[in-house]
């Protein structure tokens, strides 16, 4: 199975540094920079109410990278499914549809940081339930194998088909279905993406198993996520460089952050390595799983732009070169 390699951006801009303009047009160009070098994808994430300007409009932003480019796949990893009316998503995720020829990846979670469920009047123990409602409306599979669509008229939900079909939304995207994914990184979002057909956005062998068990269809078990490595020509030179601003990144996300509770979505540590160590990692990673996708931290916020420039024309044009040649399995260094 060939893996798709791609970018994954939260446009950080720590301590206001840098305009945000400055901060969203730098974004923008390596984006289309990387899709001529051979990128695969671009994936956007989401947060709400970080000090450093996290990323809160994931499917805003696809749509200006719908602008600019005409190849690459545009996901989302992950729209926090409480914090939107479906309704609304289901608008919005097929207006980058058709802006993008039908390049969409629809990502969705169901979110962990009690700060942000309280700041849209979400009830954050209700989260997996309106997941997987989420997830059913916009065309996944309920629990019996049947498509859940919105009985508007009764106010609840039925069996039928999605919003799109049933005319609940409109216009409808390009792609049908569109391709939805379940951001998850403990069982019961695994068994929520496998009970809903949806790929699973998290590269974990025992958690792709949980994942497997649940799966009904249609199609076949898929997965993806990060691999938290950065690129470089001289890896230790440039960890002297990075290494402030990702202590930085996994700090905020372990809840060192301003009205952020301590919660389990720890990124993994990152790890700064050659292209062909790369490689090895994501081929370790990825070995004995039905991976479609692999994506990288486009940028550390504040971070020099000749270490992001460099990174991003590794990652794009030199790592799936070299995973599509026989290579070994080794993982790079810890």
């Amino acid at each position: 199975m060939t893996v798709r390699v791609g970018l994954y951006y939260d446009l950080r801009n720590p301590g206001g540094a840098r305009s945000w303009p400055a901060v969203y047009a730098d974004a923008l160009r390596r984006i289309a920079d990387a899709e001529a070098a051979g990128a695969d994808a671009v994936w956007l994430t989401e947060h709400h109410g970080f000090t450093d300007g996290y990323l809160p409009a994931p499917l805003t932003f696809a749509a200006a990278v719908a602008a600019r480019t005409s190849r690459v796949r545009i996901g989302t990893a992950v729209v926090v499914a409480p914090f939107v009316p479906v309704q609304a998503l289901a608008e919005q995720a097929a207006v980058v549809d058709i802006l993008s020829g039908g390049r969409l990846e629809l990502g969705l979670g169901a979110g962990w940081r009690e700060a942000e469920f309280a700041a849209f009047g979400a009830a954050h123990g209700d989260r997996y339930a309106v997941l997987e409602r989420v997830v059913t409306e916009l065309g996944g599979r309920s629990a019996g194998g049947a498509r859940i669509g919105t009985d508007r008229s009764a106010g609840g939900a039925r069996t039928g088909p999605d919003l799109w079909s049933t005319g609940a939304a409109t216009p409808p995207p390009v792609q049908d279905p569109l391709p939805l994914w379940v951001g998850a990184r403990g069982p019961r979002g695994a068994r929520i993406a496998g009970r809903t057909g949806a790929g699973l956005l998290w590269l974990d062998h025992e958690l792709y198993r949980t994942y497997r068990d649940a799966f009904t269809g249609p199609g076949l078990p898929r997965v993806g996520g990060l691999v938290n490595l950065f690129l470089a020509d001289d890896p230790d030179s440039a960890l002297a460089r990075i290494r402030p601003l990702a202590r930085h990144n996994r700090a905020t996300y372990a809840g060192n952050d301003r009205g952020a509770a301590r919660g389990p979505a720890v990124l993994p540590k990152l790890q700064v390595v050659t292209p062909q160590q790369a490689a090895a990692v994501v081929r370790e990673r990825t070995a004995g799983l039905p991976a479609t996708d692999v994506f990288c931290f486009g940028d550390i916020g504040g971070l020099d732009a000749d270490l992001v420039d460099r990174h991003v024309e590794l990652v794009a044009g030199t790592l799936p070169r070299l995973l599509r040649e026989p290579g070994p399995t080794a993982a790079g260094p810890g």
